[in-house]
């Protein structure tokens, strides 16, 4: 097998591992049906987008998993990276914790839609990457890379972000929280941050990308933003 191929398997299964504990331990149950959901939801989502991308871009596999506060070079997307994580982890954590003491509950049909809006947001995900093969975690630029204007880039700057949208948005209702709603407000921030230092990074490396912001006018949500 290939060493890439190893190591996407392991950090897959790691990072299986490691979402099953943020879910049940804070939720202190295995009978959590929410919890196994969108464990599921994600685990299938992103082992499909892995295996895809080993068979046609191994080199933007091997990019998007060099992601994370310690991947990123410059000083200011550290910190800005390590608040997201820890949003995201308490995107998971609050609403396992409301499973634990009961403190709301979300209705079936709510977690579902959750888990499909999720799987929506992965498609989107998966769309930007085959449209831009530079498509890297961290915020950089690579030899002979030019600005992707078609696609969903068309339409707005970031739209790998605007399909992490759902996927943070929807994962404590998917969870079966309300609450944990309340999180996203939170993290979003950091989102908002990391593009707007993004563009500043990319006007000055990549050539063409300022003609390209003015062409395209809202960075994550057409008509709004």
């Amino acid at each position: 097998m290939n060493p890439l191929h190893i190591k996407a398997l392991k950090s897959s299964v790691f990072g299986a591992f490691i979402l099953g504990a943020m879910v049940f331990l804070p939720a202190g149950t295995w009978n959590y049906w929410q919890g196994w959901a969108y464990i599921a939801t994600f685990v299938v989502a992103t082992t499909l987008i892995t295996v895809s991308l080993t068979k046609s871009s191994p080199a933007l596999l091997e990019r998007r998993m060099k992601a994370g506060p310690t991947a990123e070079k410059d000083p200011a997307q550290k910190l800005i990276m390590t608040y997201a994580s820890l949003g995201f982890i308490a995107g998971i954590v609050v609403p396992a914790l409301d499973r634990r003491f009961g403190w709301s509950a979300a209705p079936s049909y709510a977690s579902i839609i959750g888990d499909i809006c999720i799987l929506i947001g992965f498609y989107i995900v998966y769309r930007v990457m085959s449209q831009n093969q530079f498509a890297a975690s961290t915020i950089q630029v690579e030899t002979k890379q030019t600005v992707t204007t078609t696609g969903m880039y068309a339409v707005v700057r970031h739209p790998m972000y605007a399909g992490a949208l759902p996927i943070l948005l929807c994962t404590p209702l998917a969870l079966g929280s309300w609450w944990g709603m309340l999180v996203f407000p939170l993290a979003f921030p950091a989102l908002a941050l990391r593009l707007l230092n993004e563009e500043k990074f990319l006007q000055k490396n990549l050539e063409g990308y300022a003609e390209y912001m003015k062409k395209v006018k809202y960075r994550l949500i057409p008509f709004i933003w």
